[in-house]
This record gives structure tokens, sequence and C-alpha cells, in this order.
């Protein structure tokens, strides 16, 4: 079987949750599979590489907002900035570690469910409770994650995966690995699909 795809996300970025569809769709076609990792852009973008979340700088932020609709429409992602502020995945990428630990086959559909509630419903994933009622939707067992989302184990096992990314390099979503190689964001999905049919960057 074929090494999987690697696709690093924070549910908060709108360039993840086009990501998200982009490279499985991209995956199928060249018949790999997708391994989903959390990460947290407020700990790689903002603590580590000391920059302030990058739709608040001048001139760039307009320009990204943009992009973000242009990007959508070419990937033929329906998607809506949502303008809610304040907004934080810890309870998101949790959940995720949770499910992906209890009932694997449910982690990439609740985190797809939170990108859905988030950049196409426009409704908050910041509390627990938003976080909870998706994942009961998908059949999991809200009352058992209710009571892990607060406990130590999970937030180490964040921390962990948080941990993991940034020894792999990570800064931004969406990074996807291929082949011990790394791209990030979108407007790299082009480049990684040259490299899963040619395993070459020349022309």
């Amino acid at each position: 079987m074929s090494v999987p795809i690697v696709f690093y996300f924070d549910p908060l970025s709108p360039f993840a949750y086009i990501g998200s569809i982009a490279i499985e769709r991209v995956a199928a076609h060249h018949r790999r599979e997708v391994e989903w990792r959390p990460m947290l852009l407020g700990i790689t973008v903002m603590k580590i590489m000391g920059m302030k979340p990058l739709l608040e700088y001048p001139l760039k932020g307009p320009y990204l907002k943009r992009d973000m609709v242009r990007l959508a429409e070419y990937f033929d992602v329906p998607f809506r900035h949502h303008g809610l502020k304040g907004v934080n995945s810890l309870a998101a990428c949790r959940a995720f570690l949770w499910a992906r630990e209890h009932a694997p086959e449910k982690a990439k559909p609740l985190a797809q469910a939170l990108f859905a509630r988030l950049w196409v419903r426009g409704q908050d994933i910041t509390p627990p409770e938003a976080v909870i009622e998706e994942a009961a939707a998908l059949g999991l067992d809200g009352a058992a994650l209710e009571q892990a989302l607060g406990g130590p184990d999970l937030k180490a096992a964040l921390q962990s995966a948080v941990e993991q990314a940034v020894a792999e390099g990570v800064f931004g979503a969406p990074t996807f690995f291929v082949d011990g190689e790394m791209f990030w964001g979108n407007d790299h999905i082009w480049m990684l699909e040259h490299w899963l049919q040619h395993h070459s960057f020349r022309r």
C-alpha cells in the first residue's frame, strides 16, 4: 500500500478547511489515503514565529479574505467567512484526538463536521458543547467526550501533537507531506499533484 499523504490542519484556518476537501480529492485520484493530524496556529504562527493572525495585518488581511473566496470557488468548496471573534480550536483538536483513539473511523468525519460548522454554517466551535454536539451527531459518546475534554490526558495529547508538528517544520495550515516532501498552502497543491504523478519537480 502507498504511503499516506499527511495533512496538518487547524480548524481555525479557512485555508485548511478548503485544503481538507481538496486534498481528499487529490488523494482519491491517486489512490492514496490521507492521514489527518491537528496543529495549533496559535503556537506555530503566534508563539514560535512571533506573528499576529494573518488576517489582522494591514494590506495583506483584505487580500487573504478575497483569496479564500477565490480558492473556495476554484476548488468548488462551499464557504462563507463567519466573522466571529475570539474563536479557538482547542476543544475541536482535543476531540479529534479523542475520537482517533476511541473511534478511529469517526475522527476524520468529526474534523470535517467541525470545519463545516465554522466555515459553511458560520457557527462557533470554541465551546466544548459545540464540539460535543457534532460528535454526538456522528454517534460518538458525548458524555465520555465531555468528561475527557477537560482532563489532563487530552491536553497532553494535543501538546504532543503540536510538538510533533513543530519538529517536522510545520508552521501553517494546511501543510501536506508526500513521500517526505513538505507542501504548504492550497496554492501548492498543483505541485503536490505533480510530484504524485512524476516523483519529480521537473516539468
